[in-house]
């Protein structure tokens, strides 16, 4: 059974959901998703841990703040409810933003976080599709027009009308450049699953380059292998179309996340 809550986590009223019972797991949206969209990956996760779902600052039932959207807070904001719900450390699984946010989380709150799964992240601005990279700040509120992202936010948010807000802000995070710093990623104490579509909004080649820093790549058979791990899905982009997207190869990630989030010391098997 879904148990719906908010936490006051500096000045956001958060809104999250918890579902299953055993160790504590975080699951992070992307942008313009709320939890009921990630509901693909948390019924094949319910059965052995206890999923926290929360809704990011703007996104869903939790309201905006008068500050920018960025990795860091987002990542700030997720270690502070993690913490105030008793659940830290707590394996993390992000796809997109919440990825993002879910190496923000590794790198800055290295204590909350016991195992990570980084679904569809970079930690570079370059590391995204530079098609993407030039798309982003051509993004206005009325490509969203009758889309589902629009019409949950209408629904669930506690400001229905400021979804322009939402839109401006994430313009602003996905155009911004960063770099995280290759010793940053290789410094993640949590062994590391890279999730990316073949077609994705990541480029192969920077999945590949952070599976590197994070000790894989090795030739196995005469090396000690890395505790991480890279996945490529096949015929797999981002969101579109529908159907082709990263979450809707939900029962595939489950395969591949399951066996290693159970690799953690104590897990029950």
């Amino acid at each position: 059974m879904v148990q719906p809550g908010y936490a006051q986590i500096g000045p956001l009223s958060m809104y999250h959901e918890v579902e299953g019972d055993g160790p504590p797991l975080a699951l992070l949206h992307g942008a313009y998703m709320t939890a009921d969209m990630m509901a693909g990956l948390r019924s094949g996760l319910t059965g052995s841990w206890r999923v926290i779902t929360p809704e990011l600052q703007g996104h869903g039932r939790t309201g905006d703040a008068d500050r920018p959207l960025t990795y860091e807070q987002l990542a700030d904001d997720t270690a502070a409810l993690l913490r105030h719900l008793g659940a830290a450390p707590a394996d993390v699984v992000g796809f997109s933003m919440g990825g993002a946010t879910a190496l923000q989380l590794a790198i800055r709150h290295p204590d909350v976080v016991r195992r990570l799964v980084a679904i569809s992240a970079s930690y570079t601005h370059d590391g995204v599709q530079p098609e993407a990279i030039a798309l982003y700040p051509t993004i206005t509120p009325e490509l969203f027009a009758g889309s589902p992202a629009e019409q949950a936010y209408r629904a669930l948010a506690p400001d229905p009308g400021d979804f322009p807000v939402l839109v401006e802000k994430l313009v602003a995070l996905h155009s911004t450049p960063y770099d995280w710093s290759a010793d940053a990623i290789r410094a993640i104490r949590a062994p590391t699953l890279i999730v990316v579509g073949d077609a994705d909004v990541i480029r192969l080649e920077h999945a590949v380059e952070m599976f590197r820093l994070r000790g894989g790549g090795a030739f196995g058979d005469f090396a000690e292998r890395s505790d991480s791990r890279l996945a490529v899905l096949p015929g797999t982009s981002h969101f579109l179309p529908p159907g082709s997207g990263v979450l809707d190869r939900a029962p595939l990630l489950l395969e591949m996340i399951v066996p290693f989030l159970r690799e953690a010391p104590g897990h029950r098997r």
